[in-house]
This record gives structure tokens, sequence and C-alpha cells, in this order.
């Protein structure tokens, strides 16, 4: 905030929010508490709230404070992975007997973390395509507590409207849960548009280094955030503190890195709309895309993840991947290098069989920060 009180704008709060100086030696990136415990001055007696660092850590605190602020919330947790913030998220919100509805084109993590841990709980579950609200409303169960949304999702690149879902969700008497790690904060604010809560894989676009795993959750609502904080200290998969430090560096640069990867993504689906080996390409930046109008009213850029099928099936689409050169071949995404994956192999092999299984002809792209140029010559000889 300034001091009249005004909300700084992104670039500036990326860079500054929670991070002040060190009152120590001025020094203007925090330091890494590398540190398990906290001298006391007295029984009870905590120097700024600091007694064990599961508990609170002076690295993952000024992480957290960034993550509220670039999201317009007023508490922000830091997490070991997505998975593990996910974990927490679920546990706070729901108990046995209790219902929540998912997308049908979620990440193979969310579903399996679900399906297969959260449902031997006693906890049910339905799927819903959540671009349409219609049936989202008719998923929607006198138990439903939860409402999760990916937009845009992984790996079809979906869009919902989030304010829309957040109607039918308060309606209900459920929470609205967003995972906006392929959007970051920076191109879109689930918290304004009426989401309870935002999930991030840190490990993405925020870390966007591929050099960090973590995740975050953040709130606008205070009780929510408290409740999120008991469950966090509770179960302890916290980050830690280098970790935590590499998600502040990386986030420092998140709004200029979306504006390259948006910008280069925008070039290679110019030319993969163009190549005859190529059928069907999924990015909420083309007008032809059935989400594209949403997109634009809630994002401020569309992104730099792509998938498209190719032309031969399943295993034209494995080559493709196996033939890049500049694209590397690997899971994950949001980091400076372009990858490239087959998801019905790779992220999304545990959704195989279900309501959620991928085309087995997808190819998914994470567009990266290189030459844009050279992205293209890399896709058009794997293509040829």
């Amino acid at each position: 905030m300034t001091e009249h009180g005004s909300r700084q704008h992104f670039e500036t709060l990326a860079i500054h929010a929670g991070q002040e100086p060190d009152a120590a030696t001025g020094a203007v990136v925090p330091p890494i508490h590398q540190v398990s415990t906290y001298k006391q001055d007295g029984v009870g007696g905590l120097r700024g709230g600091y007694e064990y660092s599961r508990s609170a850590n002076p690295t993952r605190t000024a992480l957290e404070e960034n993550l509220a602020a670039l999201e317009g919330g007023r508490r922000g947790l830091a997490f070991a992975s997505g998975l593990a913030a996910e974990d927490c998220l679920l546990r706070t919100l729901l108990k046995p007997g209790d219902h929540l509805v998912i997308p049908d084109d979620a990440y193979g993590g969310t579903f399996r973390l679900i399906a297969k841990v959260v449902e031997r709980w006693g906890v049910a579950w339905s799927v819903a395509n959540t671009s349409d609200p219609a049936a989202v409303r008719e998923a929607v169960r006198p138990e439903t507590k939860l409402i999760w949304v990916e937009t845009p999702s992984n790996p079809l690149l979906g869009i919902t409207d989030i304010a829309l879902i957040a109607d039918i969700a308060r309606s209900a008497g459920a929470r609205l849960a967003v995972d906006n790690t392929f959007a970051s904060p920076y191109l879109q604010q689930p918290l304004a548009l009426g989401a309870d809560v935002v999930v991030h894989s840190t490990t993405k676009y925020m870390g966007g280094h591929s050099d960090v795993v973590g995740g975050a959750l953040v709130t606008a609502d205070e009780e929510l955030g408290a409740e999120l904080a008991y469950h966090q200290n509770a179960m302890g998969a916290i980050a830690g503190p280098f970790d935590s430090w590499l998600v502040l560096r990386g986030i420092k640069t998140l709004a200029v890195r979306m504006d390259r990867h948006s910008a280069n993504a925008a070039r290679i689906v110019e030319a993969l709309e163009a190549h005859p080996k190529v059928t069907q390409v999924y990015y909420p930046g083309l007008a032809s895309h059935p989400g594209h109008e949403v997109a634009a009213k809630q994002m401020r850029d569309f992104g730099g993840m792509v998938s498209f099928r190719v032309a031969g099936g399943e295993e034209e689409a494995v080559a493709v991947c196996d033939r890049t050169k500049v694209f590397t071949l690997g899971e994950s995404l949001g980091g400076v290098e372009s990858l490239i994956e087959h998801p019905g192999r790779m992220t999304h092999a545990s959704v195989a069989g279900s309501a959620l299984e991928v085309p087995a002809d997808l190819v998914r792209l994470s567009v990266g920060i290189e030459a844009a140029e050279d992205l293209l010559a890399d896709l058009r000889q794997a293509l040829a």
C-alpha cells in the first residue's frame, strides 16, 4: 500500500511487498533464516511471534505477505508443494460425508489426491464441466461444501467464469477454490472475482526457474485464513526458508516474464494453427476458443501454456515430443525454459480411464522466454 492507502501496482508489490530492507543491516533482499527454533525472552516471551519454524519463519513470512498482496488477499500461506497446499485446503474445508465438485479436466495430481486419498476419508466428489454453469449447478448437492476450479485448466486450457461459479457456490453454501497456477496473479486475480481461496503451485510461474518446489493458498477471509494457518501448522507441510527465498526471488520478475511467456505463446499458436500436421490448438487467446470472451474479461493476457493435437495419433504425438531440441521433454511448467510433454503418458497418466482422461494425441507446451524465432524453428522441425 502507498502512504495514502491506495494499492500499488502489481510490479511494485512483486518486488517490495513483505520485503522491507533488513533492520539490522539494510540488506534489500530478505535473509534466509535457516533456523528451526528461536530464543525466547522468558517463558512465552516470543520475539516477533517466532518460536519454532514449522509455526513461522521470517523468510516464509516475507513470502506469505508477498503472496497475499499479489492476490489481493488478507492471508497467504506457503507450503512444501502445490499438492501440500491442496491437501491442507481440502482437509480444512471438508469432513467425512461432505461432497465437492471438481473440473472434468483437472490436473492429474489433483484428481489423484481427491480420488485416491480424500475419498478414502469419506468425502464424495463428482465431475463437472466448470466452463458450463448449468453443469456445475447440476453437480451441486445439499452436502456440497467446495467447488474446485482450474482456469486456465491443465492441460486443455479450459476457461471458467470465476464470478459466475462464485455466485453458484455462494447460493449453495459452498466455498469456491480456484487453482490459479497457469495464470499467476499477474494475469488473473480470482479473489477479486468472488473466489474464497486461491491455490498455487509456486513451483511453476511464481518460482519461474525450475529450481524450487512449493505451493500456496491465499484468501481474503480472515477467519478462513486463520483456519488454514492452524491446519498448516498442525499438518506441517510448510515451505522451508531457502525454498521460500527462491520463490520470492522468482516473483520479483514475474510480471516481465509473464509478458514474454504470453507474447511467445501467441506467436507459437499462430504457427500451429497454420500447420498441416496440427489438428487442433487449445489456447484461450484464440478467438475461436469457446472461453475466449471470458478469458479476455478476467485475464490481463492469455499466458504461456499451449496444447495441441497431432495428426497421426498418439505415437506421432510422442514422436514430436522426442524430436524437439530447444523445447525440453519434461514435466512441470512455468520456467524460463520451454518444456514439451505428452500429458496422457506423463502428467495426466493418473486420470487414464476416468472422466478426466485426456486425448492420446495431445501435446502440451510450456512456452518459455527464449527467442520466439528459435522456438518456432524447433517446433517446425519436430513436426516435419
